[in-house]
């Protein structure tokens, strides 16, 4: 990296400007309500709000924190805050600053990995803007193209197609690691389907079963 760029002033803004437009878009989220019990001249329920806001908590809350503990050593610091804005993480913005950082070759947690990430993020969620602009423009006319008996399972496998091949050059280049999670994770899956859709605690899971499995290996010197 060039010796003039200051990284800790970059990383710096990065944090000051992620911080502010968190901050509104998670005011947005919460005076929206507000602005339509006035617009409409209802009331709120409080007793009511403060319950559904518990019930989310204690599904949510748990999971956030996992998320951002997992996310934010892949994203670096500013592709984290753009990925927590705008959504869509886990099966647009990692793939995107996974292949980011192959074609850049750079290592995780290194300042200009977190550069290449927050670019590959930004762009992502630029080019997933206009996709869903041209997609709202075209929903009508396409709804048979996307109905068609013939095309529905290719787009019902649209994901794993994506992560199957993101993966797989993970899992062969670190196949003693990659394994057992593999196996494991596909036995489970089939055996109950019910868990495919708690990708987030099935992470925990797995991340802690490769932790251990990298640890192993590491005291064994089999691994560098």
């Amino acid at each position: 990296m060039n010796k003039s760029f200051d990284y800790e002033q970059y990383d710096n803004s990065i944090h000051r400007l992620g911080r502010i437009t968190n901050t509104i878009g998670i005011l947005s989220l919460l005076t929206l309500p507000l602005v339509f019990s006035v617009v409409l001249g209802t009331s709120l329920s409080w007793s009511g709000f403060a319950k559904g806001l518990l019930r989310v908590s204690i599904t949510y809350l748990p999971i956030c924190i996992v998320e951002f503990l997992i996310y934010v050593p892949i994203l670096g610091s500013g592709g984290s805050y753009l990925s927590f804005i705008t959504g869509n993480i886990i099966n647009m913005k990692l793939p995107c600053a996974y292949n980011a950082r192959e074609i850049a070759k750079t290592q995780a947690g290194t300042p200009e990995d977190s550069i290449i990430t927050t670019l590959a993020v930004g762009v992502s969620s630029l080019v997933t803007m206009l996709v869903i602009f041209i997609g709202v423009l075209l929903l009508i006319p396409l709804t048979p193209v996307l109905n068609n008996p013939t095309l529905r399972p290719a787009f019902d496998n649209l994901l794993p197609a994506l992560f199957g091949a993101l993966g797989a050059q993970y899992f062969f280049k670190s196949w003693k690691i990659s394994a057992v999670p593999l196996i494991l994770m596909i036995g489970l899956s089939i055996a109950i389907p019910a868990l495919i859709a708690q990708t987030t605690v099935m992470m925990i899971l797995i991340g802690g079963i490769a932790i251990a499995i990298t640890y192993f290996f590491h005291k064994k010197g089999a691994l560098q």
